[in-house]
């Protein structure tokens, strides 16, 4: 697939170390897109240069907390001054804790929903503000999950959940706010096998299958299933499309 009003633009990827993020990263910067990835792993710095090398792009890298807004700003500042201001924004740093809710810590609950919620919208608010200070367009794409709407099983994870279904809201609220001239959506991914599910099934093998006897599609997703909608919502080929939630799940939520 190609889309070529995407080349020469510039993307910020929160969570793009590795991962959903930093496949997502690779698709945008196959388009010719520069790319601006912020993680709290020192890794993220190589994971930059790595997408520079392979694609002719340029690229940028910051250590931040998403949790932080004073880390979030500073690091767009870094970014605005190395690639210019961005107009593709994917927020893809989060985080699952699993337990029973009946048992889970103050502080484990507040972790989840700092990094899902809140970490997603402080990076989102940076990436507007100047944007909307230049009436400039852009583009931010929010990394949701099918669990904003479903309880799966069989893991209990009320706090990831909520955060999820919470970050839908927020799509909504900030597309009818920041229209016309901000485009923001979200992708609900279902399973798929990123850093974050490995280390499930990794300690739990019947996991997988469980999972996959609930999926239509007969099998979890790879992060590169997620690079064609990510690359049409980032693209002017959805120029009308805003607001929304896109489920992209081999079928999982419609059973």
């Amino acid at each position: 697939m190609n889309f070529p009003d995407l080349a020469g633009r510039t993307a910020v990827i929160t969570g793009g170390a590795r991962g959903i993020g930093y496949s997502l990263a690779s698709a945008l910067a196959r388009q010719g897109v520069n790319v601006a990835l912020l993680d709290l792993l020192p890794e993220v710095s190589d994971s930059a240069a790595r997408l520079a090398g392979e694609h002719g792009v340029q690229t940028a890298s910051a250590l931040v907390d998403v949790t932080d807004p004073v880390s979030v700003d500073a690091a767009f500042a870094d970014v605005r001054e190395a690639l210019g201001v961005a107009d593709i924004l994917i927020t893809a740093a989060g985080i699952t804790i699993w337990g029973d809710a009946a048992e889970v810590a103050p502080e484990t609950w507040r972790k989840v929903i700092d990094v899902n919620l809140n970490g997603t919208f402080f990076s989102t608010q940076a990436f507007a503000r100047p944007l909307l200070a230049e009436g400039r367009e852009g583009s931010a794409i929010l990394i949701s999950s099918m669990s904003g709407r479903v309880v799966n099983v069989p893991q209990h994870q009320a706090s990831y959940n909520a955060s999820k279904a919470a970050v839908d809201q927020l799509t909504t609220s900030l597309a009818v706010e920041w229209a016309p001239a901000l485009r923001v959506n979200a992708i609900a991914p279902g399973y798929i096998l990123s850093d974050m599910t490995r280390q499930f099934i990794d300690a739990n093998p019947d996991l997988a299958a469980q999972w996959i006897s609930a999926i239509p599609a007969g099998r979890m997703g790879e992060p590169a299933d997620l690079d064609g909608l990510v690359l049409l919502l980032a693209s002017s080929a959805s120029s009308y499309l805003t607001g929304q939630t896109l489920v992209i799940d081999g079928g999982y939520t419609a059973i």
